[in-house]
């Protein structure tokens, strides 16, 4: 990723300096820019990556689904903290992954404990289980699970190729 962005830098440079114009316009550089996208899009298959810019999509896209999960769990406990009688059971239960590597495994469990209302207390020494304790069990079961899945399937997005 880092070797085709900065071949696409190169690119806009280069094709900044061709254009010979007297000073350093910065709609030169972008359309340099866009034009090295095109070349490197039709050239990254040769690089053995993803295109540089899917993986961004694809980080840009786990930041904002992070986002929304973090609103949604955040209004859920609001909620549950306004009530007039705390209606809670809180509770551990586990979860099987399917992530690979520490990255992957680190970051789904740290999105996970800044999801308010569940935090991953373990994870298992095989390092294929999480141990996660939910505020409410039996009402946030099924969200926090709904939820895991939806960040491994973004997180898979952003660092598999």
């Amino acid at each position: 990723m880092p070797a085709q962005f900065l071949l696409n830098m190169t690119i806009a440079f280069l094709w900044t300096l061709l254009m010979d114009e007297d000073a350093f316009y910065v709609t030169t550089f972008l359309t340099g820019y866009l034009i090295g996208i095109g070349i490197l899009f039709l050239m990254h298959r040769f690089f053995g990556t993803k295109f540089y810019l899917l993986r961004l999509y694809s980080t840009i896209k786990l930041l904002l689904i992070f986002i929304s999960e973090l609103f949604q769990s955040s209004l859920l406990i609001m909620k549950q903290i306004l009530s007039p009688r705390l209606k809670i059971k809180p509770g551990i239960f586990t979860y099987e992954h399917s992530m690979e590597g520490d990255y992957e495994l680190t970051t789904l469990a740290l999105l996970l404990t800044l999801t308010p209302g569940s935090v991953v207390m373990e994870v298992s020494p095989d390092g294929k289980t999480f141990y996660i304790h939910a505020m409410d069990v039996e009402s946030s079961r099924e969200a926090v699970l709904k939820s895991i899945k939806v960040f491994e399937k973004a997180i898979m997005e952003v660092t598999r190729n």
